[in-house]
């Protein structure tokens, strides 16, 4: 037999409209980008998009109905500190077109080859904003910088 939880310090406080205080976005630039970290929100502009992937499932009756494509594109996306490839998946493609302005919420960096990829997993949201006023700086791409994993040994 199952036992009830005790009650949290919201439900006691007999008010039913307590609710969690939201923390507002912090924007971040493109420069300010490093491997390895996420939670990123970001307004950029798209200057290309290549598609890499466009692949039927292999067995379209796995999984319901959801027997949709599989479509990856590669785009270039920017803000006036610089550059970085956005990888856009199924969905996503349709809102990455050229010239359009995004914005980018809890954005992850994934490595690629070495190199830096943003991306928006299902924790995240694409949605197309109005117009951006900014040029995007294309000279300074972070996706052409190559990292190496260096394992460090101390010697104690």
């Amino acid at each position: 037999m199952a036992t009830k939880a005790p009650p949290t310090a919201a439900h006691q406080s007999g008010d039913a409209t307590v609710k969690k205080e939201l923390r507002k976005p912090v924007f971040v630039k493109i420069e300010s980008l490093k491997p390895g970290t996420n939670g990123h929100t970001l307004v950029v502009k798209v200057v290309s998009s290549n598609p890499v992937l466009n692949r039927k499932p292999r067995n379209p009756m796995f999984r319901g109905s959801q027997n949709h494509n599989t479509r990856i594109s590669e785009c270039l996306v920017g803000d006036e500190t610089g550059t970085i490839l956005f990888t856009a998946r199924n969905e996503q493609v349709d809102m990455m077109q050229p010239g359009d302005s995004v914005v980018l919420r809890n954005a992850k960096i994934d490595m690629f080859k070495g190199s830096m990829r943003l991306a928006v997993d299902k924790w995240g949201r694409v949605d197309v904003f109005e117009p951006a006023t900014f040029g995007v700086k294309e000279d300074n791409n972070l996706s052409l910088i190559e990292y190496e994993l260096v394992n460090v040994v101390e010697k104690s």
